[in-house]
């Protein structure tokens, strides 16, 4: 069971511990949003060189339905310069550990650095709400936003809970259609590959009929996922109910399984429990970068810092590019990602005593114009750097929002990658879409087993 906000408190008095409130902010600096700040929070100005430009907002542009994300200027543009073993001195603070991992391991693996672009943008109703929670919106813990409604959570963050909570709840549109194929690349370079289709009603950041968090309510998103192949896993079906708080209370997960023909309570489906079919090369939360409860960590927030990351993914994620282009021995194929400097905030998340989690310590780059993760350092109990992600960042138009496409999972230990969120060779993602209610309901799901 839960501990109620109002419950932490008390408990945590009685037993002379914290249970962290963190504050709203000033309207002084509330008033700077939309001034030298973006209505999201990023610093609207560039850096002194001009290698981060001044943010240039893109207008929404595009049907909400079969386009892939492109931009033909940002598109043709050719790389600045390329990172290598040799030459990876020369820009290692600017470099993710993962980053210098890969390099410093493989001569193959290189990083072509192109101009930066800052075109990221949000719908005018999300720079409303997203201004008037910064004066309104609290976190109690690390789970419990309250006052929130509609944008950005913490546009001005003070902690690092902060920071992942706008990423957690950032405009996605109001209900998705994904096809999420999925490949498991051997160190060799052959894959094997998974066809998935999610589907997906978004509750607070939409337009349509929006819910508040709160501290005793405060469902997000509604989730359907069901795969399609291979023959081995195909008709397997998850369902989530994702909400603020922890446990039970924070998700409430169902798995329907062809082997047993039937739906039933899934609490495994959390945290670093291996997602069903991906051979234990994806975490459940690794899924959208993170997701899920945030219990089992302390999270700092460790300031902004100017990186090398992965952004403007339009060819990588494009259809120009079929999923045997994408995998190479130990690494994508490098000639296919871009990468631009930009300013990342950097959470660190370290395991909280008494909890337990596969990572001992999670390092966030997470974009300042988008508050999506770009890439994650994650590492084990003994301090190795033991996995490395990668979000491909890319600015969808049609919706004004962002995502990664695709998303890499490298795997230190064993040579071994797992990329996702593919639609290369299907369909771009419908956001034309929303679902009725009863449609993410267990009952349906299982109904939906006899077709």
């Amino acid at each position: 069971m839960r501990f109620k906000p109002q419950s932490c408190l008390l408990f945590a008095a009685l037993l002379g511990l914290a249970c962290p409130v963190h504050a709203k902010v000033s309207a002084d600096e509330a008033a700077r949003l939309g001034k030298d700040l973006t209505p999201v929070g990023a610093e609207r100005a560039g850096n002194a060189s001009g290698s981060v430009p001044p943010w240039t907002p893109a207008p929404r542009r595009g049907a909400l339905t079969g386009e892939y994300p492109a931009d033909p200027m940002i598109d043709a543009e050719q790389p600045l310069f390329t990172i290598t073993r040799a030459n990876m001195a020369q820009y290692a603070d600017q470099l993710t550990e993962g980053h210098k991992q890969l390099l410093s391991s493989y001569d193959s693996y290189r990083m072509n650095v192109y101009p930066s672009h800052r075109v990221v943008s949000f719908p005018q109703f999300i720079y409303d709400a997203t201004i008037a929670n910064a004066t309104r919106c609290e976190l109690i813990g690390t789970d419990s936003p309250d006052n929130c409604r509609q944008g950005f959570t913490f546009p001005i963050p003070k902690s690092g809970a902060e920071v992942i909570w706008n990423h957690r709840v950032r405009y996605r549109g109001d209900g998705a259609r994904r096809y999420n194929n999925q490949m498991i690349v051997q160190a060799n370079g052959d894959f094997q590959l998974t066809k998935i289709v999610e589907e997906v009603n978004f509750y607070y950041a939409t337009d349509k009929d929006p819910v508040p968090l709160t501290r005793d309510s405060g469902l997000f998103l509604k989730y359907f996922s069901k795969t399609i192949a291979p023959p081995r896993l195909a008709g397997t079906m998850i369902l989530v109910h994702e909400k603020a708080g922890t446990g039970g209370e924070g998700r409430a997960a169902w798995l329907y399984s062809p082997a047993l023909k039937r739906i039933r309570r899934a609490p495994t489906v959390c945290c670093d429990n291996p997602y069903e079919g991906t051979d234990g090369h994806q975490f459940y939360d690794q899924v959208d970068m993170f997701n899920g409860v945030m219990d089992r960590f302390d999270w700092k927030l460790l300031g902004k810092k100017e990186m090398i990351v992965p952004y403007n993914a339009h060819l990588i994620g494009g259809p120009k590019v079929k999923f045997r282009d994408l995998a190479r021995p130990k690494h994508l194929n490098q000639d296919l990602p871009r990468y631009e400097l930009h300013r990342v905030w950097i959470v660190e998340a370290g395991i909280r005593p008494g909890t337990n989690h596969t990572f001992h310590k999670r390092r966030f780059y997470i974009d300042e114009d988008s508050w999506y993760p770009a890439a994650i350092d994650n590492y084990d109990s003994r301090g190795g750097l033991y996995q490395f992600q990668e979000g491909h960042t890319v600015f969808v138009p049609n919706v004004q929002s962002v995502g990664g496409v695709p998303e890499v999972i490298y795997h230190f230990n064993s040579g071994r990658y797992f990329v996702t969120a593919m639609a290369n060779e299907d369909k771009p993602n419908d956001f034309s879409v929303r679902f009725p209610d009863e449609y993410f309901e267990a009952a349906s799901v299982q109904k939906k087993s006899l077709k």
